[in-house]
C-alpha cells in the first residue's frame, strides 16, 4: 500500500509542483494539502499521514510552529521543513525544532531522496 504525504505549503503553484512529483512515485500518494500549519495540523488530524511535508513561512501557523504541534500529536510521523530558508537548519535544529530533514526548495531533486529514506516501501 502506498505511503499517504500531506503537503502544507501557502503557494499553489509549489504544492501543485509536490503533487506533480507524488504523482510519478508509485508507493507515495498525497493524501491531503493545505495552505497553511493550522490548515496541516487538522488535515494529519483526519487523514493519518505516513509523512508530512511543510513550508516555513506559511500565514496562521508557520511550518516550524505547525511541526512543534503535529509532534505532539503524532510523534512518529516524519516532517520534513520544505523550505528556501535551508540556510538555518543549524538554529532550527539546535532550538529544538520538530522535524525530521530540512530540505531546500533550490534542491527539489533532492526531495524524493529524502522522502523515500524517512519512509520507506
Amino acid at each position: 500500500m502506498a505511503k499517504k504525504v500531506l503537503l502544507a505549503d501557502d503557494h499553489p503553484s509549489i504544492r501543485r509542483m509536490l503533487a506533480d512529483l507524488f504523482e510519478g512515485e508509485e508507493n507515495h500518494d498525497v493524501c491531503a494539502e493545505a495552505m497553511d500549519g493550522q490548515e496541516a495540523i487538522s488535515l494529519a488530524i483526519k487523514h493519518r499521514p505516513d509523512l508530512i511535508i511543510l513550508d516555513l513561512s506559511m500565514p496562521v501557523l508557520n511550518g516550524l510552529e505547525a511541526s512543534i504541534e503535529l509532534k505532539k500529536l503524532m510523534p512518529d510521523t516524519p516532517i520534513i521543513l520544505f523550505t528556501n530558508h535551508a540556510s538555518l537548519s543549524n538554529s532550527l535544529f539546535g532550538s529544538g525544532a520538530s522535524v525530521d530533514r530540512i530540505v531546500s526548495k533550490t534542491n527539489a531533486n533532492e526531495l524524493m531522496e529524502h522522502v523515500r529514506s524517512l519512509v520507506p516501501a
